[in-house]
């Protein structure tokens, strides 16, 4: 089972601003895009924003502190917010005027962070390894312009809730065998706000937020590869009450090119030469990422041969170095040659005391000389 406070390094007694200095700390040690490529990482990264997802809301800490992780749980009876089991133990705190059903409706009121937001984007081979700034459009929720978010209609203003006189709780006593509880609830006409809007926002409906597609250009960084992201702050979600918006995440994906392979920050591909090449030796033009370019190979080169041209590769993603690029040769040999290349074929064959059988027999004359049949 996983321990939240030990994913976080912090003890169970830690304060929330300990728990959101740690967070902070780890999700930069961990980001992915200081780790491209690095796996555990990316999966430390994600265990840390679980982690604080719930350490981080002092209600939900409350339940993963009592029930464990299923308190947690959104499938769970008992994390459905305020209803059910949650009320109960709401109950007991205010027996015990500990104050938490305070505190809880207090943090309902207060600012929300929006959500965070994801965005695929396909890039071509040469725009990974060069960079590109690219312009994408995404649909997604923002603070309405006609009330500046407040969804209250121009002009009008919020009412205080007549109900919880602006509390945002209201409180039922019930008597029973053991006395006289009082028993602690979320105001139902207000949802915790403490506010009621009477005149609503025409274009928001009073949400405070309208939904529109908005244009954004993305700086990608030379050496990014598939599995890179990139992330904007405050691009994702509006936040509710006055809160933040949530960030926007870009999930790079990288075409196949149709020459070059990747391995990392190096690029790998075959390049084919006549037999006379190899032979002799010759200069020959390979592909770069910057163009073509000459290249010696020595007479006698065999086939499947490799060489390396040193920091011709890929720019490294932070900026420091470049990978190499590596060829190997593949000798073609002719499938049809004319009878005064093959008699010079001859020729050198004799000159170099090799013994040439021309062997004129079929498949299936093989097949019987292997069998004696």
């Amino acid at each position: 089972m996983k321990d939240y406070y030990e994913i976080l390094n912090v003890s169970k007694d830690a304060s929330q601003d300990e728990i959101k200095s740690s967070f902070r700390r780890l999700a930069k040690k961990y980001h992915p895009d200081l780790n491209p490529d690095n796996k555990e990482a990316e999966q430390k990264f994600k265990e840390v924003n679980e982690a604080y997802e719930v350490l981080g809301d002092p209600d939900k800490r409350r339940r993963y502190d009592t029930f464990g992780p299923e308190g947690v749980n959104s499938q769970a009876g008992y994390g459905q917010g305020y209803g059910g089991f949650g009320d109960i133990f709401e109950d007991i705190f205010d027996i015990f005027g500990d104050g938490f059903g305070q505190r809880s409706s207090s943090r309902r009121r207060g600012p929300v962070r929006g959500n965070d937001l994801r965005y695929n984007l396909d890039l071509e081979f040469e725009e990974a390894v060069f960079g590109v700034e690219k312009e994408i459009q995404i649909r997604k929720s923002e603070s309405c312009r006609t009330c500046d978010g407040s969804g209250v209609k121009p002009g009008s203003q919020k009412e205080t809730c007549n109900k919880c006189n602006g509390s945002g709780e209201v409180r039922y006593a019930q008597q029973t065998p053991f006395g006289q509880f009082v028993r602690v609830a979320t105001c139902d006409q207000c949802g915790g706000t403490g506010e009621f809007i009477k005149d609503k926002c025409n274009t928001c409906s009073g949400t405070g937020k309208e939904i529109r597609n908005k244009k954004i250009k993305i700086k990608v960084p030379a050496g990014v590869d598939t599995g890179s992201i990139i992330s904007v702050r405050g691009e994702g979600e509006a936040g509710d009450r006055g809160g933040p918006a949530g960030d926007l995440f870009i999930y790079i994906n990288v075409k196949e090119h149709s020459i070059f392979k990747r391995k990392g920050n190096d690029i790998h591909f075959t390049v084919p030469i006549t037999f006379v090449d190899a032979a002799l030796g010759a200069e020959i033009e390979i592909p770069t990422l910057e163009g073509k370019e000459s290249f010696t190979i020595p007479e006698g080169t065999q086939t499947g041969t490799r060489f390396r041209l040193k920091n011709r590769g890929i720019p490294n993603v932070k900026g420091i170095g470049k990978g190499d690029l590596y060829f190997r040769v593949e000798v073609k040999v002719p499938k049809k040659m004319t009878e005064k290349q093959k008699e010079l074929l001859r020729e050198f064959a004799k000159e170099s005391g090799e013994i040439h059988k021309e062997n004129k027999k079929g498949f299936f004359d093989k097949v019987k000389d292997a069998f004696g049949n």
